[in-house]
This record gives structure tokens, C-alpha cells and sequence, in this order.
């Protein structure tokens, strides 16, 4: 992935994320706005933020959850990308989440 505008940097991490993961939820975010000044910003790197629900997580702890996340990504976490918060679940988290409200972010 090379230097790209913020908008193309997501729709490529949601067109990766697809493909690898065939989730039922997607939603990604670009937060690079908020990191400005930041030493990862400096160098082009972005700053984005994930919910990821997919079948592919079941029997995964968060830990590999994660890994599988970064090695689908690959070049860009070392380059397009400077930070990635990711949430992953599967779709029966993903329910029982929905029946619990979920504290406002700050």
C-alpha cells in the first residue's frame, strides 16, 4: 500500500479486511484527525480504529484474533498504517454485545 489519501486508506482497509474475513460487521474508521502532531502522523502513517465481526474469530483468543488481523494487512501495518484499534467478535459476541449497552467513548 503506498501514500493515499485518508478516504482511500479505508476503503482499501475495508476492501482487505472483506476479502480476508468475510465479516457480517465491518466498520472502520479513520481517527488520523485526532493523532496530528504525533510522531506517527509525521511519517504518513494513519491512525484508524476497527469493529471487525466475523465467523473467522471463532475459537480465537483476542491475541490471535489480532495477529490474524495484522498479517492480512501485512506491508501496510509497517507503512499506510501507524496504529490500528481493533475490536473483534464473533457474530455470538457480536449478539450478546447488542443486548448490553456499551459505555460512550471519550
Amino acid at each position: 500500500m503506498t501514500t493515499v489519501a485518508a478516504s482511500e486508506r479505508v476503503a482499501w482497509l475495508r476492501d482487505a479486511l472483506q476479502r480476508g474475513l468475510d465479516p457480517v460487521h465491518l466498520v472502520v474508521e479513520d481517527e488520523s484527525h485526532l493523532h496530528v502532531g504525533h510522531a506517527g502522523a509525521a511519517s504518513g502513517g494513519g491512525h484508524f480504529r476497527a469493529l471487525i465481526v466475523s465467523a473467522a474469530f471463532r475459537g480465537q483468543n483476542q491475541v490471535a484474533r489480532q495477529r490474524a488481523v495484522y498479517a492480512l494487512l501485512g506491508n501496510a501495518m509497517r507503512s499506510a498504517i501507524h496504529a490500528l484499534a481493533l475490536r473483534t467478535l464473533t457474530p455470538e459476541e457480536w449478539a450478546a454485545a447488542a443486548a448490553t449497552p456499551e459505555p460512550p467513548r471519550r
